[in-house]
């Protein structure tokens, strides 16, 4: 069947398939194929490898034994895995019902199925699930290296954007000073710790910072990790001046805290500015607001500009990196 895979030199396959584990991204319902000298590896979602990884569609032998949703159903049903929980997101109560089962009698290894029961709603960013298989919405999710408990009824999680959280991760040198200013359970902070940064992470969300703690502690990095829950624009007076980096992801509201994002900054800091805007000027409002925030106290300049995932027709998720120096 053909499905997408990372095309890699056998010499580089094994490094190549651990690394991919890592993330959770290997398709364990299709066989690792060589042909030749080249190894191909299936994963779950292109959109979610890494840039540096050729994806490419190959007819990978479905692994023997193994029956596959498709197989129950006769068509293959969109869905996202997340540890060993599987989210879907369909309207049709019955369709819902049917991909359940499928998935719950096929040999994939899950132990529930989620669907999307609304949109993420209120200032702590949840959304409601039904329970189709199953009895938790709380999971062990596993990313580059490092594993996150939460609970999906309880924080704001996306599994979409470990590509883009990668991204950041790589940039961060020891002994930065690292702030997230919406740090939900921690997929930034943690591996930024884990590259010896030093890391405050605030939510308004009292579980998300909780759950940040849980995962600082289980990955080793609790004595580089300060978390706090409440507005972080009342957090941020005691860390003014303080940071090397900024992580702002809230997407349709950073530009209401970039005054506090700036205030944190340091004599050199990097911003990375999540937002939503229409294809047709998906930057230019992002990059105007920071250089109102911080000029004329700092030199701005935008290091990348990047569409993270399309958002909704005609809008995207787009990421600003900018850079400010006194």
């Amino acid at each position: 069947m053909a499905v997408p895979c990372v095309r890699v030199a056998v010499t580089e396959g094994e490094a190549t398939r651990q690394r991919l584990a890592e993330a959770d991204l290997i398709d364990d319902g299709y066989d690792i194929t060589v042909e030749a000298d080249t190894l191909y590896i299936p994963v779950t979602e292109a959109a979610a490898v890494p840039e540096t990884f050729e994806v490419v569609t190959f007819d990978a032998p479905v692994r023997e034994g193994q029956t596959m949703p498709a197989d129950e159903l006769g068509f293959d049903p969109s869905y996202e895995r997340l540890g060993d929980l599987v989210i879907i997101d369909e309207d049709d109560p019955d369709r819902a019902r049917r991909i359940a089962d499928a998935i719950v009698a096929s040999d994939l290894p899950v132990e529930g199925v989620l669907n999307r029961a609304s949109k993420i709603k209120g200032t702590e960013r949840v959304r409601d699930w039904e329970v189709l298989a199953g009895d938790t919405t709380e999971v062990l999710h596993r990313e580059y290296g490092c594993a996150f408990e939460l609970d999906l009824a309880e924080v704001y999680f996306s599994p979409r954007l470990a590509t883009e959280r990668h991204r950041v991760v790589e940039q961060v040198e020891e002994g930065e000073h690292a702030f997230d200013m919406f740090a939900g359970v921690g997929p930034f902070v943690v591996p930024f710790a884990k590259r010896g940064a030093t890391c405050i992470g605030t939510d308004i969300n009292e579980r998300a910072i909780e759950y940040l703690r849980r995962n600082a502690e289980r990955n080793g990095v609790a004595d580089r990790v300060t978390a706090i829950s409440g507005d972080v624009r009342q957090v941020a007076t005691d860390y003014e001046g303080w940071a090397d980096r900024v992580v702002m992801n809230l997407p349709h509201s950073a530009d209401d805290f970039l005054e506090t994002a700036v205030g944190l900054a340091g004599d050199d800091c990097t911003i990375h500015y999540y937002d939503i805007q229409p294809d047709t000027d998906p930057f230019g409002p992002g990059e105007r607001a920071i250089r109102a925030a911080a000029e004329p106290a700092y030199e701005v300049s935008i290091e990348t500009r990047r569409t993270v995932r399309s958002y909704a027709p005609g809008e995207h998720n787009v990421v600003i990196d900018a850079r400010i120096r006194r």
